[in-house]
């Protein structure tokens, strides 16, 4: 019976993010790695200062901040499980919950449609511009759309599929280390004066963490295309010509994917802090895009992240529950 509690965990862990994502009152891994982070970095900046210092201070990040992860998790459901072996599993179920985002990421996307709806640009400004880092404040309803659109497309990835992938290969350790390895790339993962050096390892672990599990997304929203009636050929030819036009190694796979889905064009010109940047089309321009658009985006990501943990369970029974030992 012990055999199969990866299959519980694993299942009982989305649930429950599902269910009630990540309540404000609850305390949250993401937050303490935050505070490592920023730790971290303010002792290497105290003592490096040259570009060639910062950039092998910069592989610090990865060992203590992501090895931290795995070591602490490991070594809490370990204690827990000398104590009672459901603790752990309680804990393990916990931890995984607050590695993924699908309830987060739903209601996000949500949040813009509402007021699209409702005809509140102001506020379907607003509420994008808590999600994405472009400027928003002059955004008319396609282009919100589209920024709606490619943000919920691009974290099916690292909100979903990735910690879940980690959590089935190595359970809640692997899959908080997966979620260090994300926090530190949105903080200090950039490709600015700033963080160039100092943030070279984060970035580039962040692209090799999420390289299969944003191609198995791109699949897993194929088959929920053609599950849903959507134009799975499209997705398909699209992912194949458009999705390494994108400036990042894997987001290009699950945003190429939705936009032959849709039949749809996402990519275009974006503007951060005042300076426009242009980034790649994703997709043919059929139309201008609807706020219904977001609603279809949101049930493919619900659709695809159902697919990956049916598929996890897949794997675990041929191997016959026997993970994580």
């Amino acid at each position: 019976m012990m055999e199969w509690f990866p299959v519980f965990i694993l299942c009982a862990a989305y649930l429950l993010d599902l269910i009630i994502g990540d309540p404000r009152w609850l305390p949250h891994p993401v937050i303490g790695m935050g505070h490592a982070i920023k730790r971290l970095e303010k002792r290497i900046r105290r003592h490096v200062c040259q570009p060639d210092g910062l950039k092998k201070a910069g592989i610090l990040f990865p060992l203590l901040i992501v090895g931290g992860a795995w070591i602490i998790t490991w070594a809490l459901l370990k204690g827990l499980g000398l104590i009672h072996p459901w603790l752990a599993i309680g804990a393990a179920v916990l931890l995984i919950a607050t590695t993924i985002a699908t309830k987060g990421l739903k209601d996000a996307g949500m949040e813009v449609y509402a007021h699209l709806k409702s005809g509140d640009l102001p506020a379907a400004r607003q509420a994008l511009g808590m999600i994405v880092g472009r400027d928003t404040d002059r955004l008319d309803e396609p282009e919100i759309v589209r920024g709606t659109v490619e943000t919920v497309a691009e974290n099916i990835v690292d909100a979903i599929v990735s910690p879940l992938f980690y959590a089935l290969i190595g359970g809640a350790p692997l899959a908080m280390a997966y979620r260090a390895v994300n926090t530190l790339d949105s903080m200090v993962g950039y490709k600015n004066d700033k963080y160039l050096n100092l943030g070279w390892a984060s970035a580039r672990l962040d692209d090799i963490a999420n390289f299969i599990p944003a191609r198995i997304t791109a699949l897993l929203l194929v088959v929920s295309s053609w599950i849903m009636r959507l134009d799975y050929k499209t997705s398909c030819r699209t992912i194949k010509r458009d999705a390494r036009l994108h400036p990042s190694p894997n987001s290009g796979f699950p945003e190429s994917a939705v936009a032959g889905a849709l039949g749809i064009r996402l990519g275009g010109e974006n503007v951060y802090h005042g300076v426009a940047s242009f980034r790649a089309y994703m997709g043919e321009y059929s139309r201008p895009l609807d706020k219904g658009d977001i609603l279809s985006t949101v049930r493919l990501m619900l659709a695809s992240s159902l697919l990956f943990l049916l598929l996890g369970i897949l794997v675990i029974w041929s191997a016959g529950g026997a993970l994580w030992s």
